[in-house]
């Protein structure tokens, strides 16, 4: 990574149709120019991109979608930043129309569906997904929709095919390597957050005490850790998970580190290995995508896939693009889904992924009127 500059501010230079914003803790990434486009499968990126990388600037960055199609930038120009405070939402402002895909009681319907699966015995968990789109009566900015993102976990925007850009603030990441060291920090059993503080503490405590919480957490770091101990001498995976928290929602996280047996394996070639995860397919991932297939109603395109850069030495950040949108004009296409297992109750899935189209609807200040 270049040396970061606390002066740049990360949007100054933002170009809608051709930049990747890309922001961690580790530093915000800006490309700026005309860029080649990469596509394919990621499968195949790792034996592909490093002939492009050395005749380009040395990155790559852009999505990667659930299905594994990737959309990557090599541009003119990029520059880093350093990580950003979290900046102020915006008030409410404009009209809105919105509708969800599919309705609230088709998506209860839906998940009452996946657990006569898991009864059956066809399957140990599922992630469904459900819609909601807003539509303004003004063209949609992008740099207001992503200032108040910036700072949250893992920030990003990305131009995508046909003219749209997919953007979001992300709290989980896939993977990231930096020379030999490997960081993973997969995240499921979710609780929605309270403004009162006292039951903001109560929900947290019980979601850490949760069996099916924890079960389903469980499920995603084993998953992640049997993929990760092929290409790693030593592993460190905690025994427990940990809470973490965004503004409207607990999760529950384990932070899995490690060392690659060989130093040139690079971060794409774990990405391949681990996407997608349990936190957003299930488990076993066939059952589990079938079901999806089945019983969900929309087309998740980039939505649970990757948002991220790599560079030329394999180093790299991926992060699982959840807490997302994609934006066209003058609409908003939000997403949220939840894990399904034994014990889910459908209308409390519902509601959590009502709260977790809050991240960009408060972003947007497009208030709550569209999540009745």
């Amino acid at each position: 990574m270049e040396s970061l500059s606390t002066a740049t501010d990360p949007l100054e230079g933002y170009e809608q149709a051709r930049s990747v914003l890309f922001s961690s803790p580790r530093g915000t990434l800006l490309t700026r120019g005309r860029s080649t486009v990469v596509g394919g499968e990621l499968a195949t990126l790792a034996d592909r991109l490093p002939a492009l990388l050395a005749a380009g600037n040395g990155l790559a960055a852009g999505a990667i979608s659930f299905d594994g199609a990737a959309h990557l930038h090599v541009p003119a120009e990029t520059t880093w930043s350093a990580p950003l405070p979290p900046a102020t939402p915006p008030l409410p402002s404009g009209r809105w129309w919105w509708r969800h895909t599919p309705a609230p009681a088709a998506y209860v319907r839906a998940v009452r569906l996946a657990l006569a699966d898991l009864q059956a015995g066809n399957l140990d968990k599922v992630v469904l997904a459900r819609t909601l789109e807003l539509r303004s009566d003004e063209p949609i900015s992008l740099r207001r929709l992503l200032r108040p993102l910036l700072g949250h976990g893992y920030s990003f925007a990305t131009p995508l095919p046909g003219g749209s850009t997919l953007a979001g603030a992300s709290p989980e990441l896939l993977v990231a390597r930096r020379g030999r060291k490997v960081l993973s920090n997969p995240l499921a059993g979710s609780a929605e957050r309270s403004d009162d503080p006292a039951e903001d503490s109560r929900r947290a405590a019980a979601l850490l005490e949760s069996a099916k919480d924890l079960h389903e957490h469980r499920l995603v770091v084993e998953a992640v850790a049997e993929r990760l101990r092929r290409y790693c001498d030593s592993l460190e995976v905690p025994e427990a998970p940990q809470l973490t928290s965004t503004a409207t929602m607990w999760h529950l996280s384990t932070e899995i580190t490690g060392t690659l047996r060989d130093p040139a394996t690079s971060v794409l070639t774990l990405a391949a290995a681990l996407h997608p995860t349990p936190a957003v397919c299930g488990t076993p991932q066939a059952a589990a995508r079938r079901v999806i297939g089945e019983l969900e109603a929309v087309e998740r395109g980039f939505y649970s896939g990757l948002a991220g850069w790599c560079d030329a030495s394999g180093d790299g950040e991926w992060a699982v693009a959840i807490r997302c949108c994609e934006v066209h004009e003058h609409t908003v296409r939000l997403f949220a889904g939840a894990g399904i297992v034994a014990g889910s109750v459908p209308e409390r899935e519902l509601a959590e992924t009502t709260s977790k189209f809050r991240t960009v609807l408060d972003a947007l200040g497009a208030g709550d009127d569209a999540l009745d």
